[in-house]
């Protein structure tokens, strides 16, 4: 059955509207910042300052050599007090380095800009690794990965989908800083060595579809899509089967194809245009329990609860925190962890309880998943602690897109059980 064809996708009603109008909000760091020390392969870091240092905004406090190479930079000026375990967006504690912020945001370059234009392939991968760029669509990927081994590549798909519910941080980003994206877009083109990119955007959002549209009007080699308003028409595999009418085994490049998000691309220009890494992050707080739902701008290492204040604060007592969308974040049961390089959301929602029956076995999970697995079957299985028919039934295909609970007649949370059942493979395989 075919992913955007068949009946293995959902539309999902949004709530843009909640925060897509609206000015992005300034917030600026408080008296400290706690950067974590994290790389989506690995939390092994060398960290590079000792408490007392004074840091200035960009410059170099750790890096990561296990396997990828990712390199972080200070988001403020100010003392480094050292290196604190702390709950991390991904619900795990982590090591963050604990800078004083004095309040100066006096600036060092991180490293030279560089011209796109004059700069050869190997040269702007090796920039964007020392840059330390990585995926910003809530992956946190290094993105110089998917160009080092790159070969045959006929389309750069970047994804301007933005498929998760309130979010629309990546929509901002493009009202606001459409050029830059375009320039980071044609040097991962070259990069690349595509060609054409392709900008991916849902059709239903008409003023930023034809803002893009104008923009890259008269830019050879770059083109944009509309797409179904559909969930999850964001996700890598989708998109390609989408535009490339193929599948693939590991990676997108088997079949000629890189996918980048909107967002990864500014990143990557901020980097060649001004020489600065990912020190800042756009990212929508939204959600029925946030006095004011809005896009906010702040540094890396902002604790959550600072943003959420600058937000109004909580609507109700009882409230669910999600660290990313509703359908893929995380839910997390305090404020302490913090706002990091790749966050895109924020979703603040009233708890609500419902009351949930034995599984119906009616097969609606079936029929919404993009990967064609049996959720439920996997639940079982992981209820079981069942490894052999977790393997059978691809339980480590699952993209954790929320879908089978969303869609659930019983209210079962089908998601978290998948989860488990890849916990528990993962577990086994160590």
């Amino acid at each position: 059955m075919s992913l955007l064809t068949g009946s293995m996708r959902h539309h999902i009603p949004g709530y843009k509207d909640l925060t897509e109008k609206k000015e992005i909000q300034e917030v600026k760091a408080g008296s400290q910042v706690l950067i974590p020390l994290y790389a989506s392969h690995s939390t092994k870091f060398d960290v590079l300052v000792k408490e007392g240092d004074h840091v200035c905004v960009g410059t170099k406090i750790a890096e990561c050599n296990d396997r990828m190479y990712v390199p972080i930079y200070s988001s403020v000026s100010g003392t480094v007090k050292g290196v604190q375990k702390r709950m991390h967006m991904t619900l795990k504690p982590l090591d963050h380095v604990v800078i004083e912020n004095d309040g100066k945001m006096e600036e060092t370059q991180s490293f030279a800009p560089l011209d796109y234009q004059s700069a050869s392939r190997e040269e702007l991968i090796a920039f964007m690794k020392e840059a330390g760029i990585i995926g910003q669509g809530g992956a946190g990927f290094p993105t110089y990965v998917k160009y080092e081994q790159a070969k045959d590549i006929k389309k750069l798909i970047i994804d301007g989908a933005e498929c998760e519910p309130y979010v629309t941080a990546d929509h901002k980003m493009m009202e606001t800083r459409l050029d830059d994206m375009i320039t980071g877009i044609l040097a991962m083109r070259k990069m690349a060595q595509a060609e054409e990119a392709v900008i991916v955007i849902k059709k239903t959002h008409t003023e930023i579809l034809q803002k893009v549209e104008a923009a890259v009007a008269n830019v050879s080699g770059v083109s944009v899509l509309p797409v179904v308003d559909v969930y999850p028409i964001g996700w890598e595999r989708a998109l390609v089967r989408l535009i490339m009418k193929k599948d693939y085994d590991k990676l997108p490049s088997e079949v000629g194809a890189i996918v980048n998000n909107v967002s990864t691309a500014y990143a990557f220009a901020k980097a060649l245009l001004r020489g600065k890494g990912i020190i800042t992050a756009l990212f929508t707080v939204s959600g029925d329990g946030v006095a004011n739902p809005v896009n906010i701008h702040c540094p890396v290492g902002v604790p959550i609860s600072e943003v959420i204040a600058a937000c109004g604060g909580y609507l109700d007592e009882n409230v669910k925190l999600i660290a990313g969308g509703p359908m893929m974040g995380k839910t997390i049961v305090n404020e302490q962890f913090v706002v990091e390089r790749q966050m895109n959301a924020v979703t603040v929602l009233k708890t609500k309880v419902f009351d949930t029956v034995s599984c119906m076995r009616c097969g609606q999970c079936c029929d919404v998943c993009p990967s064609a697995l049996q959720p439920v079957r996997i639940a079982q299985a992981a209820k079981l602690n069942d490894k052999a028919m977790m393997e059978k039934l691809c339980a480590m295909d699952c993209i954790e897109c929320g879908l089978c609970a969303y869609i659930c007649p019983s209210r079962l949370d089908v998601t978290e059980n998948v989860r488990k059942a890849k916990r528990q493979l993962a577990m086994a395989k160590k």
